[in-house]
């Protein structure tokens, strides 16, 4: 083989290489992995202080990105903090009563109990849209809440506390409690991401923003836009759960105001300031959101509430499809002049 034709093979199985790493890059389950494990990376080095702030992030998360799921058909749930108090109920009795300690069974069975309180109701709510599918679920989450404050068992206004669990049957010292929860949090956020953006992207998730547009022609085609929003419905639900149960674990205490309605106004706020289009907008968001509340809390004590109002004001105001669209916007236009 003469040196050129060396050279030409050499050259074309770099250029496979280089092609082979930007697919890998570009699919969900590939960037959403490398986006992953550099988390994990950089959480060596973070503080405490931010490490618990980023696995509330993660948790929290996970929880809006079930609204996220919702607006994506054209209806938001306002009673969120249903599930997310469900699910972490349930982790906390799952380790308190049964003793269950593994943290990850516990967010997972928080996740499935959660799913199957909203299972009977899924019906009657995918029937309704605009404000009476927001006000049904808001009831339903003030409903458990009027629950919990009453059920001296459960703790009543005061709730419970959680012991710490176990990760994979081992014990988790002191020293690495904060990471090993914040990579837990990192982990299963990660995970439920990439399962997010590939049901968002397969034919199902495709018909929910048909219906968001235009429902009677997606009846016309065939779809039941009934059975679409019910299962939306108890995916929702399962995130979270899955998110609640996260969120206890890291706190070590569970309360009913998790199940109040200005919880779940707080996943919808992080809901809108990421908007539907983007599945890391809404992490994103958590954690801005995360950020302005400590530090407005810290050097605003009295009037944090207003610096999180004027800064989704501004957010509406200048990012009215959220924050999401900024690269969504770039890509369309990277497509467009290629």
């Amino acid at each position: 083989m003469t040196q050129g034709a060396a050279d030409a093979v050499a050259h074309a199985r770099t250029g496979s290489v280089r092609t082979g790493l930007r697919h890998i890059v570009a699919s969900p389950v590939g960037a959403g992995l490398i986006g992953i494990a550099l988390l994990l990376a950089l959480g060596g080095v973070l503080p405490k202080w931010l490490l618990f702030l980023c696995t509330m992030s993660a948790a929290n998360g996970i929880v809006s990105l079930g609204i996220v799921l919702l607006m994506r058909g054209g209806v938001v749930s306002f009673g969120q903090g249903l599930v997310f108090a469900g699910g972490g109920y349930a982790a906390a009795l799952l380790a308190g009563k049964l003793g269950l300690t593994d943290a990850l069974l516990l967010t997972f069975a928080g996740g499935l109990i959660a799913a199957l309180m909203a299972l009977p109701f899924a019906p009657l709510l995918a029937r309704y849209r605009g404000i009476f599918f927001s006000m049904l679920t808001l009831a339903l989450s003030m409903v458990l809440y009027g629950v919990l404050v009453k059920s001296d068992a459960l703790g009543g206004s005061d709730g419970f506390n959680m012991s710490r669990p176990t990760l994979l049957g081992m014990r988790i010292a002191d020293a690495w409690s904060g990471f090993v929860l914040y990579a837990l949090a990192i982990t299963v956020a990660g995970a439920l991401a990439i399962l997010a953006r590939i049901y968002f992207e397969s034919a199902r998730g495709l018909v929910s923003l048909a219906i968001r547009e235009n429902e009677l022609r997606v009846e016309y085609l065939g779809a039941s836009t009934t059975r679409v929003m019910a299962a939306n419905f108890v995916i929702a639900a399962f995130l979270g759960g899955v998110g609640g149960a996260l969120a206890i674990i890291a706190l070590g205490h569970i309360e009913p105001n998790f199940s109040y309605w200005t919880t779940s106004g707080e996943f919808v706020f992080v809901s809108i300031l990421a908007g539907h289009y983007s599945v890391l907008a809404v992490f994103a968001a958590s954690f801005i959101l995360e950020l302005v509340r400590s530090f407005s809390s810290a050097y605003f004590p009295n009037t944090w509430q207003m610096a999180l109002g004027i800064f989704l004001l501004i957010v509406i105001r200048f990012l009215p499809r959220g924050i999401g669209s900024l690269w969504i916007d770039r890509k369309t236009r990277k497509g467009r002049d290629a």
